[in-house]
């Protein structure tokens, strides 16, 4: 079938050829058959015509029945929608059928939004594999363990997934608190008279969190700032769609030097834990988790998060080089995605007053109404209706809307419908976190909707939850996420007040790699006052 479509690509190229070329002739005066130059001239207008035509050609040929545009605009085809990318063109896309299909600077891209497409994709690594986008293998290096297939990739996330059992997670908790409440100091220490945008407020303190979380204080002060100020290149640059080369002074060469930068930083970390691991001292971060593994794997001494498995891929010695690249990568996955969730997350309990005061019924009950006590593992297992509250803001507004991968082959993606070798297939998660079937009035902010028990559309439909994508490239720090959301946000709940400014532009959503409100998120704090320590839980959530 391949075979006779190409034929026919070639067929109608080479009728079209001809008949250009005929004309071109006809029309020509017989004095100028013999002049070189003109004959190259429309040489040249009859090859360009010729592969436009074949352009769409093939673009027709590959599309096949799909939905989508019927032609592709010579050379950049929807290279102008994706510069200015919005929820509403996507959901064009997404609602035009299953799979549909468009293209953009000659990339053939179908794009799944149904459930049972989008985990097809990320459940076929045999057919596919993780491109994120264009730009991203020069920005992250081509050789990250992120856009490893196969059983390299599998071993690599079985060494990795010792960084974010229980105990983990445990380890990383004091760093976290520590870091919150420096910032709601920050932001309550001089109350504003008006609300402003606090997107990049919410980032720092994001960022700062990942950075501390994974690499303790082997970095310093003055690096962390140049982290944080040059992370926005980055993410700039890790747009579905930029500028293909990496030339100075484009986003993808900014970004290029901005992970130079980072790497330097994250390399140096890998190097001082290792001195430390060596000597035996505590361990204070993820980087000091993962090399202390290491050494435990080599040195066979008991490790309770190590397992045959764990031991056998940790037994070799990783370099400097790709400790960094996997603290990239986890900065990379945490900092743009988590950042997202945290700006919707403040958003949506502060536009839902009722569902703030049972969050913070909840955190001062499970507190003993003692705000300032440290949490533990035990107590985050407790903040069962907070953790739903984070689910239900995760789901209504995902950060991530799609994750693009590359066909490594011909994908029968349904019964109908082959993707060719070296298309762009992208899974999107959108309308299956929006199925009314597994979550009705799926646009309503419902943390209830999963404390309904095991009968509830929500419970009884679990693979619609792709937040944290599936498969095996699904989001290996989903836990850390999770924990890090529900502990913010708990903490927040009895340290702070805070008011949304809704503006014309709160509910429409601006898309930059995650997706964000398009006013940033017009927020004001306040410092909230302890409440008496022998106050009920309901009393103190009410004051």
């Amino acid at each position: 079938m391949a075979t006779d479509a190409t034929q026919q690509v070639w067929d109608s190229v080479a009728a079209l050829n001809s008949t250009i070329t005929d004309h071109v002739a006809s029309v020509v005066p017989k004095s100028l058959h013999d002049i070189s130059g003109m004959q190259v001239v429309f040489t040249v207008l009859a090859l360009a015509v010729s592969l436009l035509a074949m352009e769409q050609v093939v673009y027709r040929v590959k599309k096949g029945g799909l939905p989508g545009p019927a032609w592709t605009i010579p050379l950049i085809g929807k290279f102008a929608d994706s510069l200015h990318p919005s929820l509403e063109k996507y959901q064009e896309a997404w609602n035009s059928g299953s799979l549909s299909a468009t293209s953009v600077f000659n990339i053939f891209i179908v794009i799944a939004s149904s459930t049972e497409y989008t985990r097809k994709i990320l459940n076929s690594p045999m057919h596919a594999e993780p491109c994120l986008v264009a730009s991203a293998k020069k920005v992250l290096c081509h050789d990250n363990w992120v856009f490893l297939n196969g059983k390299a990739h599998v071993d690599y996330r079985k060494g990795l997934n010792t960084l974010f059992t229980s105990r983990a997670l445990g380890i990383y908790l004091p760093i976290q608190e520590a870091i919150y409440k420096k910032h709601f100091q920050l932001w309550t220490a001089s109350p504003k008279s008006e609300a402003e945008p606090f997107m990049l407020p919410l980032r720092h303190l994001n960022l700062e969190t990942s950075l501390r979380v994974f690499c303790g204080n082997y970095i310093s002060e003055q690096g962390a700032k140049q982290i944080s100020d040059e992370y926005w290149l980055i993410t700039m640059a890790l747009e579905l769609v930029n500028f293909p080369f990496a030339l100075p002074g484009t986003k993808v060469y900014r970004a290029i030097q901005a992970r130079k930068n980072a790497m330097k930083w994250f390399e140096h970390t890998a190097a001082e834990s290792k001195k430390r691991m060596a000597l035996g001292e505590e361990v204070t971060c993820l980087t000091d988790a993962w090399i202390r593994a290491m050494i435990d794997a080599r040195e066979d001494r008991n490790n309770e998060d190590l397992g045959a498995e764990q031991r056998r891929v940790l037994v070799r010695d990783f370099s400097n080089r790709e400790i960094g690249m996997v603290l990239l990568s986890f900065l990379f996955a945490s900092q743009d995605a988590m950042s997202s969730g945290l700006t919707y997350l403040f958003q949506h309990l502060a536009d839902h007053p009722e569902i703030l005061r049972k969050v913070r019924e909840e955190q001062y009950a499970i507190r003993n109404n003692d705000v300032e006590a440290p949490v533990t593992m035990d107590t985050v297992e407790k903040m069962t209706y907070t953790r739903a509250v984070v689910k239900e803001s995760l789901r209504l507004k995902p950060p991530v809307l799609m994750v693009p991968y590359l066909a490594r082959q011909a994908f029968p993606i349904s019964k109908d419908y082959t993707a060719p070798k070296g298309s762009m297939v992208i899974p999107s998660f959108w309308n299956s976190l929006h199925d009314p079937a597994a979550y009705p009035s799926p646009d309503e902010f419902l943390p209830e909707r999963w404390l309904e028990g095991p009968d509830s559309p929500a419970a009884k439909n679990p693979k619609n939850y792709l937040v944290f994508g599936n498969g095996p490239h699904n989001c290996i720090g989903k836990e850390y996420a999770m924990q890090h959301l529900v502990t913010v946000i708990g903490a927040a709940s009895v340290l702070m007040n805070w008011e949304h400014k809704r503006t014309d532009l709160s509910e429409k959503v601006m898309i930059i790699a995650t997706i964000y409100p398009t006013d940033g998120a017009c927020l004001k704090f306040s410092r909230r006052p302890a409440p008496p320590m022998d106050a009920p839980a309901a009393v103190a959530a009410a004051m």
